[in-house]
């Protein structure tokens, strides 16, 4: 199988971080926030989402993965009488993006549907310094010799080179702030695998963010004054994907200089496990109904990205 994250790295000029920024950690871990009050209420609705939602004994994956994230949005957005800018925040979905850009002696497009994207009046200011973005100069990006790093993507014939947020000029929400992926699928071999997702956020977090730095910027490639922040979250409605993308530069064509960077926080579950009905077993309940295994940190980070930027 070809490496997912580890080929979007290279068409991308990525530097891969693990875990999520500082900026982000900080949000967490603030007690003045009070994110643990929300915990009890998270619970409620991954429970809602799993276990109540339907007349059905156990709901389909195609049915509790997205109320599962319209009830996590739904807390997040109750943030907004302690913090009144997330209220400048909108959701648009089936958006279409396309960017383009030279790596090497390749032309390279992403096109296509980018999940749900929330839409910001300001942008997410830039996670990483200065001194860290120049310090990307020495990072060595890995090659993949011999086979071409290309090897999978389709190939098309390019008429005209688009770059295009999606969004027409004047938009007031005109900051891509964070797109939401949903693997939900019922069959397994219908989604994507984990890297295969988190290789598919950070083409099309990267999407998103070149689009916007040309629409600022104009095409010509350079190393920018002020990155472009775009964050992803991808789930099948248990296990979580996170990830914060800064484009330092659109200078892409060669492996020199300053790279883009991304912090990645993989394979986060929200919960063990949902037990639609009880287990029994000579009429004892061996596994009653219910979630077991919530997991805080996973709701928290969720939360924390969604604050990130105006906290």
């Amino acid at each position: 199988v070809f490496p997912g994250v580890r080929q979007a790295q290279w068409l991308t000029k990525t530097k891969l971080v693990e875990g999520l920024p500082p900026a982000v950690q900080g949000i967490m871990d603030n007690p003045a926030l009070g994110l643990q009050e929300l915990e009890e209420r998270a619970k409620h609705m991954v429970s809602h989402a799993r276990l109540w939602d339907t007349a059905e004994v156990a709901p389909r994956r195609e049915r509790y993965c997205p109320m599962l994230f319209e009830n996590l949005i739904h807390i997040c957005r109750l943030m907004s009488g302690k913090y009144p800018s997330l209220s400048k925040r909108m959701l648009a979905r089936n958006c279409r993006i396309a960017a383009t850009w030279e790596r090497e002696s390749i032309l390279l497009q992403v096109r296509g549907l980018s999940g749900i994207l929330m839409n910001s009046k300001t942008p997410i200011p830039p996670v990483a310094s200065k001194e860290e973005i120049l310090d990307t100069k020495e990072h060595v990006l890995e090659t993949f010799y011999p086979i071409a790093p290309t090897i999978d993507l389709q190939e098309v014939n390019v008429y005209k080179e688009l770059n295009d947020t999606g969004f027409r000029d004047g938009y007031p929400y005109s900051h891509p702030h964070t797109l939401f992926f949903l693997e939900s699928a019922n069959v397994r071999t219908d989604r994507f695998r984990p890297d295969q997702l988190r290789a598919k956020m950070l083409m099309f977090a990267f999407g998103n963010a070149l689009a916007k730095a040309k629409a600022l910027h104009g095409n010509d490639p350079k190393v920018l004054e002020q990155p472009v922040v775009v964050q992803s979250i991808g789930t099948d409605g248990q296990l979580f994907q996170f990830m914060v993308f800064q484009l330092n530069t659109t200078d892409l064509v060669s492996n020199d200089g300053v790279k883009n960077l991304v912090w990645i926080d993989s394979d986060q579950n929200l919960y063990e496990r949902a037990q639609c009905v009880p287990e029994v077993k000579k009429r004892v309940v061996t596994k009653p109904a219910g979630i077991s295994g919530f997991q805080p940190d996973t709701f928290k980070k969720f939360l924390a990205l969604y604050l990130h930027g105006t906290v």
